[in-house]
């Protein structure tokens, strides 16, 4: 017989000696031959939503590299590499495994379901020491090859007519003891139980309330209800009464371990009673798992349930206020302390005072604007602002660039969860860097151009004015000293009259000159301060808040994908 069989048959399937055996014997006629396939098995097929769901989960992973740690998006890079591995692979076939703990009578329950003895029983513990692989039709090679199962670790059930209709495209798995002394026993569960399709869990009347079980298994997979079945084995042991009593204390620790109960045609886990050694109850779940085999959504399911796992373990990274954002409130407020730092008040009001000064040594009379002259000899120019700041004030503006910095990094970052916040903080800080002195160079860029402040139309009059003023005192002037040195004829009133008209008419010119020249000179501060501010502002939106805005934007498209994942299919 093992010489007879074709090299292909050796790689692709080992229904081990037992099995061979028993359904060399008990095989119907009309059962296919050994090695004879209608062609490859039709690959799984996610619906819309699903696909949707693994879509967005992929593009938030993608959008989280560089801001998360891998360890925060390994659940979820498993999720989708083990979704699309899944997907790759038969949609006609459902991997089912069985756990349960020592003792439970799990093994035994899988020879019941193959109808031959397959897995190894006894009272030595632990008896399982590898998964086996049982499947009622072939074509799930690749899948038991996802399990890592060995070909010698590979059987098929009794082949009778009413199994082979009622579980084709079953895949059983028996796994070791969960509770097992063996470590590599417990590596075994854990690693086959993230790729199952749906679980079986075992228990017995003696430890079906085990903390390690509720604790380690059935809490944390309590989104996988739909995709679970919990059996009390060993019925044959108890009395009635006290089964329905185990039974209603089973389904409570269920309830209070988060787990929805497949009652009244709700979607959930089904709990039922059996016995392995008896027989009694096991047609019930051959039924169960008859209706999931059939419906081949098993595997579609589990791939959900294991989203709705990542996504509530992404909840803490993604999952925000409503407040996220800079307010318009909150950029004029970092704009307005950049512009306190270079100094634009100042810059204005200093704007203001040499537009006035220029104005009134202009149209002042030469005598007084030679009287200033000569005290500004060691003065900087008309009109022009020294922007230099000593170190103790550039120090002070540092300060404040900082603050603002700080301040506006704090309110972008409020309601972001932790590493989103950081990574807003990050961009600001980079962004500070060198700000202050980029604030300095468009200071001096924004500031008033060097030389006198440009003159309005009025003036070249007022200066006309001015100097006729002083031209009267000149020939009144000239005119006394003529008629003191006898050259001219006597005659004080002209005289006297053109000089108290040039020395009165030149402060009331001034005066007036000054009063012309105070909104001219409120406006030309005014438009100092507001190019200066807004030179701090764009430097500031340039360097802190586009990076600022930048992170919140790629928050929120994570957001929104985080979104598509959480609110699909709720």
């Amino acid at each position: 017989m093992e010489g007879d069989r074709r090299p292909d048959d050796e790689v692709s399937w080992d229904d081990g000696l037992i099995a061979r055996r028993v359904t060399e014997g008990n095989a119907p006629q009309e059962a296919p031959a050994r090695g004879t396939t209608s062609g490859p098995p039709a690959p799984l097929a996610y619906d819309g939503p699903l696909r949707s769901r693994l879509d967005a989960l992929r593009e938030l992973v993608g959008l989280s590299r560089a801001r998360l740690d891998n360890q925060t998006l390994a659940e979820a890079a498993r999720v989708l590499d083990e979704a699309g591995a899944r997907r790759r692979l038969s949609g006609q076939h459902t991997v089912v495994a069985i756990a349960g703990a020592t003792g439970s009578g799990k093994s035994q329950l899988f020879n019941t379901l193959a109808g031959v003895p397959i897995s190894e029983t006894g009272v030595r513990r632990p008896t399982t020491a590898a998964p086996i692989a049982c499947s009622w039709s072939d074509g799930a090679a690749t899948l038991i090859d996802r399990l890592g199962i060995p070909g010698r670790l590979r059987r098929r059930p009794l082949q009778s007519a009413e199994a082979e209709a009622q579980l084709r495209g079953l895949v059983l798995i028996d796994l070791p003891d969960h509770d097992s002394a063996a470590v590599q026993h417990r590596e075994h569960v854990d690693r086959v139980l993230k790729l199952v399709d749906a679980v079986i869990w075992v228990v017995d009347p003696e430890k079906y309330a085990d903390a390690a079980l509720h604790e380690r298994y059935l809490r944390p997979m309590a989104g996988h209800a739909e995709v679970m079945i919990v059996v009390l084995n060993q019925t044959d042991r108890l009395p009635a009464e006290a089964t329905e009593q185990i039974l209603d204390d089973l389904r409570r620790l269920l309830d209070e371990d988060g787990i929805a109960l497949g009652e009244y045609d709700e979607p959930g886990a089904c709990v039922l009673a059996l016995s392995a050694l008896t027989g009694d109850g096991v047609g019930e779940l051959r039924e169960v798992l008859g209706k999931i085999v059939a419906e081949r959504g098993a595997a579609a399911r589990r791939v959900s349930a294991d989203v709705d796992a990542a996504a509530a373990d992404l909840r803490p990274v993604y999952a925000a206020g409503q407040g996220v954002g800079l307010s318009e409130e909150a950029r004029e407020e970092f704009s307005g302390r950049l512009a306190d730092a270079v100094g634009a008040t100042a810059a204005g009001e200093a704007a203001e005072r040499a537009w006035l000064r220029s104005a009134n040594r202009a149209c002042g009379t030469p005598w007084l604007r030679l009287w200033r002259w000569y005290q500004d000899r060691g003065a900087p120019q008309t009109g022009s602002l020294p922007v230099r700041r000593q170190p103790d004030a550039e120090a002070t503006a540092r300060q404040r660039v900082e603050q603002a910095v700080r301040t506006v990094s704090d309110q972008a970052a409020a309601e972001l969860p932790t590493p989103w916040a950081q990574a807003v903080r990050e961009a600001a800080v980079r962004g500070s860097q060198g700000l202050s002195e980029s604030l300095d160079e468009l200071a001096e860029q924004a500031g008033l151009p060097p030389g006198r402040p440009p003159r309005p139309g009025w003036w070249p009059v007022a200066v006309l004015v001015q100097a006729a003023m002083t031209l009267l005192q000149i020939v009144g002037g000239a005119w006394l000293v003529g008629q003191i040195a006898g050259v001219l004829a006597p005659n004080l009133g002209v005289p006297v009259l053109l000089m108290l008209c040039g020395i009165v008419g030149g402060p009331l010119v001034e005066w007036g000159c000054r009063l012309a020249a105070r909104g001219p000179a409120r406006r030309y501060g005014q438009e100092a301060e507001r190019r200066l501010r807004e030179a701090a502002a764009s430097c500031g939106r340039a360097r802190v808040l586009d990076p600022v805005a930048a992170e919140l934007l790629r928050y929120r498209e994570v957001r929104e994908q985080y979104g598509r994942i959480a609110g699909v299919g709720r």
